[in-house]
């Protein structure tokens, strides 16, 4: 891979996190309860991506798309930190909320690939 894409494409990464984040930032002031709104960030994200990677080829829009600012609307960090602070205040609810988060991540993923490739194909 030359320079010359490697710039670019670290730019598109740069400009798509930023619009990413205010995504994020938006659902966070729509969904006030910080766990809740981590968890429809992940699943919409991980839907999205499983779309996005089935409709785009590799390159310059799925990079922008899928690893800027579906990179940055996607809060695993923050699902970490809930996670955890969610496990001292109630372990039980903290293990539904991180079965919730990775089985409907997973699903929602599957999905999106699968309504990717449907549309592809038509």
């Amino acid at each position: 891979m030359s320079v010359s894409t490697v710039l670019r494409r670290t730019a598109l990464v740069a400009l798509g996190g930023m619009l990413g984040t205010a995504a994020r930032m938006g659902l966070g002031m729509l969904i006030p309860d910080a766990a809740l709104g981590v968890l429809a960030a992940n699943i919409v994200g991980a839907l999205a991506l499983g779309i996005l990677t089935a409709r785009l080829p590799a390159g310059d829009l799925r990079v922008l798309l899928g690893t800027g600012v579906l990179g940055g609307f996607t809060t695993y960090s923050s699902f970490m930190v809930d996670s955890v602070q969610l496990w001292d205040a109630s372990p039980l609810l903290a293990a539904g909320y991180i079965v919730v988060s990775l089985a409907g991540g997973l699903a929602a993923a599957a999905l999106g690939l699968v309504l990717g490739r449907k549309r592809a194909a038509s």
